[in-house]
């Protein structure tokens, strides 16, 4: 496991979904900015209340950082390229967002 903290924009709304019995998740993605000026597409989900309450307020292009659990992934795009990614189970989220 990796602790990690990421910034970026989401892309898209997040959405609330339905897990095993009673629970529900929260999931996300946002672009974020690397050192070298690429973005990179990091996954967010989120079980906890108060992150998936913060997540459930912003929308489409919101600032957003959020510190959890990250797992690096590579996935390929239309054209056969392979793109680095991040999935990380969000433990903490924060935005300066109005409201929040």
């Amino acid at each position: 496991m990796i602790d990690g903290l990421i910034a970026g924009r989401l892309i898209g709304d997040p959405e609330r979904r339905q897990g095993k019995g009673d629970s529900t998740y929260v999931v996300a993605r946002v672009r974020a900015q690397s050192s070298e000026n690429e973005h990179l597409m990091v996954n967010l989900i989120a079980f906890d209340d108060l992150p998936c309450t913060v997540l459930l307020a912003l929308r489409d292009g919101d600032s957003v950082a959020a510190a959890g659990s990250l797992n690096p992934k590579v996935w390929t795009d239309k054209q056969g390229n392979t793109k680095p990614a991040l999935d990380l189970v969000a433990h903490r989220v924060v935005s300066t967002e109005p409201g929040l």
